[in-house]
C-alpha cells in the first residue's frame, strides 16, 4: 500500500466519523445541487478567452483532446487488424502526449500512454472470454 493510499484511507475514516457524529447535518445548501465554479480553476490570462469559447459553444483545447482520446480508445476496442490497431495506438499516444504537454499538471498526474502489448493482451483476453461464452 502506497503513501497516498494510506492518506486516502485516513481521510475517508475521518470523514465517516464526522458524518456519524452529524457534523455534516444542516450545512448551507443541503439537499440542493452543487454549483461548481470553474473561474477559480482557469488561469487569469485565459479567463476571457475561455468565456468567449464557452459562449460560442466551443470546448477548450484540453477538453477537445480528451474527447478525441476517448473516441480513439473506443475505436481501438473494435479494431481487428493488427496494423490498423498499431496506427491507432500511435495516434492515441500522440494525442495523450499533446494533452500532457498543454496542461500544467505535475508529472504524476499526467495521463499514461498506451502500450501496444498491453492493448493486444487486453483484446486477446476479451476475445477468449467471448469464445468461452459462445
Amino acid at each position: 500500500m502506497g503513501f497516498f493510499d494510506c492518506i486516502h484511507r485516513i481521510a475517508e475514516e475521518r470523514i465517516k466519523e464526522a458524518f456519524d457524529r452529524g457534523e455534516f447535518d444542516n450545512l448551507p445548501g443541503a439537499g440542493k445541487p452543487l454549483k461548481f465554479d470553474d473561474k477559480y480553476l482557469v488561469p487569469e490570462e485565459l479567463k476571457l478567452a475561455y468565456k468567449i469559447l464557452k459562449n460560442a459553444s466551443c470546448l477548450p483545447p484540453e477538453l477537445e483532446l480528451k474527447k478525441e482520446i476517448q473516441t480513439v480508445e473506443e475505436l481501438l476496442e473494435g479494431i481487428e487488424d493488427e496494423q490498423e490497431k498499431y496506427r491507432q495506438i500511435k495516434k492515441l499516444n500522440f494525442l495523450i502526449m499533446k494533452l500532457n504537454m498543454i496542461r500544467s499538471v505535475p508529472v504524476n498526474m499526467e495521463k499514461n500512454q498506451v502500450y501496444y502489448e498491453k492493448i493486444v493482451n487486453r483484446i486477446t483476453v476479451r476475445k477468449k472470454k467471448q469464445k468461452l461464452r459462445e
